[in-house]
């Protein structure tokens, strides 16, 4: 083809490379608010917006029940509460364990994420595996391996009987619901980390070591602030799990608000009572939520390539002589967190075959957690990524509002997701009650924000020129997510939808009160064998509960370095 002037007209790919120099070039923070705007006023955006707001709605159903659970209870009720549940050391204890296992799986997480993915780490591969596993161990599971190796009648007690030892110390109490919940849900900021350096561009990096900066330097002062909104969204699932954990704190007997609205709903029986424990409990949850925020500095912060070039080759750092000592603390994680649960996991399994005990049968049960884990995983990707977009891309108090209204689910105990949806199917939808989809839908309601929380990521750092320059070409709203978009946030759905599925296979409250009649799974087989002391029946579904997760981080990991290869 030749132009008006006889000259060879330009292709498409190069005027897509013009429009994209010209948009690097002349982008400034006020250009992209004003794309913003656009989307917001159109006609399309409208409707987006307003599926944002029936997603975030639909999310506050456990809300509602509470408000009006809550409502039957008097100003004179409520001070008795007070002094009855002992709220403030309730309040404190939950407080203080928030904190504690924030910290210590941040201190964990980080250095892990960053010898996985950024070094020469010998199988790394291997090692991103490992140090994801944990998050398939339930915290009750995990809780009761701890007790039987540490415990007064332990495996190591039996151990060091001969040589005089009659008595270890307590592993009841903050000390036990610390160390467990720490090496079960440091995965969830290991996971958010190495996503947010697996998009990271090293030539960031580079500029900083030709300024004279040396490796730590580096670190401290750039790759460590762009690794915020990792840190902050990996750690915020880290402290609404330790906020709503039921199963680690009850077995290990610390007190914690969890623990005290079990006890107000199983054994008093009294919902209203506990009701307004769970509000308290959301409250604790919004001011996470205004922590996380804050934590993010002022404004819109950038963490995408905003100038013109090309982004090089990763580059592996050489650990050299620090090899041994990185090798040392993997080995000591993988150790805590994944080998000693499953060493008592596979004891469990060998006594029972032993002694000729029969094993349940669970391929009915996988079967069933792998259908309803899938479907959670799905729902989650296609509610929870117009919401994570509206919140990074529209910007606005209303989307802000109705993004983190979505976390709210996540603070709050299964039990109480599952009692409000079964007083919902009861009263306004009988044709749902008991059936899988309402159950799924408690899934999606107690863990969309792991999925937001990789998407966002995603979309943090996605440069939005690039959508523009798309539409600068005639692509139409929806051509531009699916040509552009999706491809690059597409490594954060899969990785949220994992986080979702792991997590679902082990959700045990909501799956007991909301599961159709028959329907069991690797978690109810689990729960009711240790619930019953029948350890060895435990064992084979635990088993399985771990490869059939192991198998999913593994196609997600394949997936993200097919991405690396094609980018």
């Amino acid at each position: 083809m030749r132009g008006e002037n006889g000259s060879p007209a330009p292709s498409r790919r190069s005027i897509a490379f013009q429009v994209l120099r010209k948009a690097y070039l002349s982008g400034s923070p006020g250009s992209e608010r004003e794309v913003t705007r656009l989307k917001v006023h159109s006609y399309f955006g409208i409707l987006f917006r307003g599926l944002v707001l029936l997603i975030s709605l639909a999310m506050l159903l456990p809300l509602a029940y509470l408000l009006f659970r809550a409502g039957g209870v008097g100003w004179t009720e409520l001070l008795g509460l007070m002094g009855r549940t002992r709220m403030l050391p309730i309040m404190w204890n939950s407080l203080l364990l928030i904190c504690g296992v924030t910290t210590l799986s941040l201190a964990l997480a980080l250095p892990f994420a960053w010898l996985t993915e950024r070094t020469d780490l010998p199988g790394r591969k291997i090692w991103t595996v490992l140090a994801m596993m944990p998050l398939v161990i339930p915290s009750y599971v995990g809780g009761f391996t701890l007790i039987a190796m540490f415990g007064p009648r332990g495996v190591l007690q039996e151990l060091l009987s001969p040589f005089g030892v009659e008595r270890l110390p307590s592993i009841y109490g903050f000390t036990g619901a610390l160390w467990v919940l720490t090496l079960f849900t440091y995965p969830y900021i290991f996971m958010s980390i190495r996503a947010g350096l697996h998009r990271f561009d090293p030539s960031l990096e580079e500029a900083a070591r030709s300024l004279g900066y040396n490796g730590l330097q580096t670190f401290l002062k750039v790759t460590l602030p762009n690794l915020r909104p990792a840190i902050t969204t990996g750690g915020l699932l880290v402290a609404l799990y330790t906020l709503s954990d039921f199963g680690a704190v009850s077995l290990l007997r610390f007190n914690s608000f969890t623990r005290a609205i079990y006890v107000q709903y199983l054994s008093s029986f009294d919902r209203n009572v506990a009701s307004l424990l769970s509000l308290a409990l959301i409250v604790f949850t919004i001011i996470l939520l205004l922590l996380e925020r804050n934590s993010r500095g002022r404004g819109r912060p950038r963490y995408y390539r905003s100038s013109v070039g090309v982004s090089g080759p990763r580059k592996r750092i050489e650990l050299a002589r620090r090899k041994w000592p990185a090798l040392a603390f993997c080995t000591a994680v993988v150790m805590a967190a994944l080998v000693l649960p499953t060493g008592v996991i596979l004891y469990w399994l060998v006594r029972g075959l032993a002694s000729g005990e029969s094993l349940a049968p669970v391929w009915a049960a996988t079967l069933n957690s792998f259908r309803a884990g899938a479907l959670a995983a799905v729902a989650a990707a296609i509610l929870g990524l117009p919401v994570a977009y509206a919140a990074v891309r529209m910007g606005g108090r209303l989307m802000s509002l109705a993004a983190r209204a979505v976390y709210l689910g996540y603070g709050l105990p299964g039990i109480v997701i599952a009692l409000s949806l079964v007083f919902f199917g009861a009263n306004f939808a009988p044709w749902l009650y008991q059936t899988l989809w309402i159950l799924v839908f408690a899934y999606v309601v107690r863990f969309l924000p792991q999925a937001m929380g990789a998407m966002q990521i995603s979309l943090l750092q996605m440069n939005p020129r690039l959508e523009e320059a798309g539409r600068s070409l005639g692509l139409g709203n929806r051509a531009v997510f699916r040509r552009i978009t999706a491809p690059i946030v597409r490594p954060g759905v899969l990785a949220g939808m994992a986080l979702v599925f792991l997590t679902t296979v082990k959700e045990l409250p909501a799956t007991l009160l909301l599961s159709p009649t028959g329907f069991s799974t690797l978690a109810t087989q689990i729960w009711s064998a240790t619930d019953e002391a029948f350890f060895t029946r435990a064992a084979a579904p635990a088993l399985v509960l771990l490869a059939m997760s192991a198998i999913s981080i593994f196609l997600v990991l394949m997936q993200e370095e097919r991405e690396v290869v094609s980018g």
